[in-house]
């Protein structure tokens, strides 16, 4: 898969997304906080996304992150589940800005347009969140991955 740098926010950001990406703000109106991206003969989806900083420890503000996700996904209790967390080496983050990088592999069900139980998809959530607090930001950047879709 080959990835292309494009700017985020109007170019205030830049980030390599993979090339064949569709921006979904060219289909549907995105919030202002938020960067989309789709594949485009699959369901997976990126999102970045400018967040309020999580006055809490690394660790508890990707949790909050997540169960975030997991409230908007209609996907609490045992529809959502943290597979593993790790923090990301200094030497792996580009943004010299950032303080700290955490990492979160978790799965949710998650059933789109609020279809019936049965409908739920298991989507595998891969979440990072690099804190900024001297901007009171922590960026997440999410990809879905849905590995059992129902109908």
């Amino acid at each position: 898969m080959s990835s292309a740098y494009k700017e985020l926010y109007g170019g205030a950001v830049t980030a390599q997304i993979p090339s064949d990406s569709t921006d979904v703000s060219s289909l549907r109106e995105v919030p202002d906080n938020q960067e989309v991206f789709v594949h485009p003969l699959t369901p997976q989806s990126i999102i970045i996304e400018i967040l309020e900083h999580v006055n809490k420890t690394d660790e508890e503000a990707l949790q909050i992150h997540f169960e975030d996700l997991a409230e908007r996904n209609d996907a609490i209790g045992d529809n959502s589940k943290v597979l593993s967390v790790e923090k990301l080496p200094r030497e792996n983050i580009s943004m010299t800005q950032c303080e700290s990088a955490w990492y979160l592999h978790g799965q949710q069900f998650v059933s789109k347009y609020k279809e019936t139980e049965e409908c739920k998809n298991m989507v595998d959530i891969y979440m990072t969140v690099y804190r900024l607090p001297q901007f009171t930001t922590d960026i997440l950047v999410t990809m879905n991955d849905p590995i059992q879709i129902r109908y």
